[in-house]
């Protein structure tokens, strides 16, 4: 596939950046704006403000003091918003014509929410926020593993041991002036970066971003994030094996370990590694655990790669009729065959193609999550420059058997949390010497 993705950059005056890519293919336009703010800017006590305010800012602002959805959709427009740890993005594809209101709208919640925030609409949407940690997290079926397991990797109070969606207490604590304040500290032109792409010329782009932010102020630079050094006592250093029942049929072990950041040296071979190892039916754990052995009905593996630190993870579900323990063993195993010998060409040339294909996949549209407004936006925020696409590409081009080999290597020398997700009642299922997980 190419590896580039032309663009054109712009920043400001008032800081924000704005990245235009032309493409006519179809008469669509994308507007996609990320805020460098995500729950690691929060603090404990504090917890859930970023993924709070996503849903606040489709509510209103001074100008436009009613729901986002409507006008857009109406106009034949797609719209949505997402939060994670590092990054708050929002995105609109729009019919060329209405290209202006997407933007008028977006600028109008930057610039001008506060006045329309209400007490009411805090009230309203934190009651969704709660609703929606019911659902997707206590009500669902292995909903919690993630959260315990980010907990145990990042004591508090680091900035990754919260969940991103907060913590109940902090959410039924909240007051209006608190999330005023978090809102003028990071959602403003200094701390943002606005694509558009799509059917559009550039210089019509430019004019039209300098004409709806152009008036916003800059903000205030954001506070730092408070990052503990590392504990260098035992307790760091020894596995943890831990337990916790939910209303589950079967049970599912999880096997993580703290890695390095996105981009950082070991990251792409981290990424590697986990394709190798669950990446479809012909990865070694599938063939392994599910196809020949029988011993887990599912397998995934995965690098989730932050801004300050990343998380290894193995998730496997045992089969009725196998145990815990003959799961991790066969997981074990074969990160130790790869640590001594490596993978084959054959397999390394299938991770590759796989990589550039999802690559590819996502770069078909220009708008919505992934696509090419969506990644000039991730590149420029977390790499510092939206044409970062060639070289996030050779990252996994110099990938080789030598550093898949010391990837996994590395994850058998560093620490290890295991958890252990069983029916009720159930304990019994879980890894041997499992302790019951504290879940807040």
């Amino acid at each position: 596939m190419s590896a580039t993705l032309p663009y054109t950059k712009a920043t400001l005056d008032n800081g924000l950046d704005v990245i235009v890519h032309e493409e006519h293919a179809c008469p669509v336009v994308a507007v996609n704006l990320w805020y460098h703010v995500g729950s690691k800017n929060e603090r404990p006590g504090r917890t859930g403000f970023a993924h709070l305010f996503e849903h606040l800012m489709f509510e209103g602002s001074e100008h436009h003091d009613s729901g986002y959805f409507r006008p857009l959709e109406e106009a034949g427009g797609a719209l949505n918003g997402s939060t994670n740890a590092d990054r708050t993005n929002y995105w609109a594809t729009v019919p060329r014509e209405a290209v202006e209101r997407a933007l008028w709208l977006e600028s109008d919640r930057m610039g001008y929410l506060l006045p329309a925030l209400s007490a009411d609409k805090l009230a309203t949407q934190r009651d969704v926020v709660l609703n929606e940690r019911r659902q997707n997290y206590e009500n669902r079926p292995y909903g919690l593993a993630m959260m315990v397991l980010a907990a145990a990797h990042f004591p508090s109070p680091h900035p990754y041991h919260w969940p991103t969606i907060g913590m109940p207490a902090d959410l039924h604590a909240v007051q209006l002036d608190d999330v005023r304040e978090f809102f003028a500290a990071y959602y403003h032109p200094g701390n943002a970066s606005l694509a558009i792409a799509g059917d559009i010329d550039t210089d019509e782009a430019l004019a039209l971003a300098a004409r709806y932010f152009a008036e916003i102020p800059a903000g205030p630079p954001p506070p730092p994030v408070a990052v503990p050094t590392a504990s260098s006592g035992a307790s760091a250093s020894l596995p943890l094996s831990l337990c916790l029942e939910d209303r589950v049929e079967l049970a599912r072990v999880y096997l993580t370990w703290r890695t390095t950041a996105l981009f950082e040296a070991g990251d792409a071979e981290l990424d590697v590694l986990a394709d190798l190892l669950a990446g479809g039916l012909s990865s070694r754990l599938h063939r392994a655990l599910v196809r020949d052995r029988r011993l887990a009905t599912d397998v995934s593996a995965w690098q989730d790669s932050r801004e300050i630190a990343g998380l290894f993870a193995i998730s496997a579900t045992v089969a009725p009729t196998a145990r815990a323990a003959d799961v991790e063993a066969v997981v074990e195993d074969a990160l130790a065959r790869l640590a001594f010998e490596g993978p084959s060409g054959d397999e390394l040339a299938r991770v590759l193609r796989s990589a550039e294909s999802a690559a590819a996949a996502l770069l078909q549209r220009v708008g919505g999550f992934g696509g090419r407004s969506d990644q000039l936006n991730r590149y420029n925020v977390y790499a510092g420059t939206p044409g970062y696409l060639a070289g996030d590409l050779a990252r996994y081009r110099r990938v080789d058997g030598n550093g898949v080999r010391a990837a996994a290597a590395r994850l058998a020398a560093e620490r290890r949390v295991a958890l252990s997700i069983v029916p009720l009642g159930s304990t019994g299922a879980a890894l041997p010497g499992a302790v019951p997980a504290d879940v807040s």
